[in-house]
């Protein structure tokens, strides 16, 4: 009797670890889609130094190589 009770405790334990291991492996796969194909590109976004605009104000010319 003493086994009986120590397999089926020992069936819940295996069944546990399994579902860890697949929580892990969906939230791995999860977290790879999301990083993978998020649409957000900061390198499209970022200013690399003052535009028109601000040499209009200040009085400044472009470089002399930009054009």
């Amino acid at each position: 009797m003493a086994t009986s009770v120590s397999a089926s405790a020992s069936d819940r334990i295996e069944k546990r670890d399994h579902r860890g291991r697949l929580h892990g492996i969906r939230a791995f796969w999860r977290d790879f889609i999301a990083i993978a194909f998020n649409p957000y590109r900061p390198e499209l976004h970022y200013m690399r130094g003052p535009g028109p605009a601000w040499r209009a104000k200040h009085g400044q010319h472009p470089p002399a190589g930009s054009r």
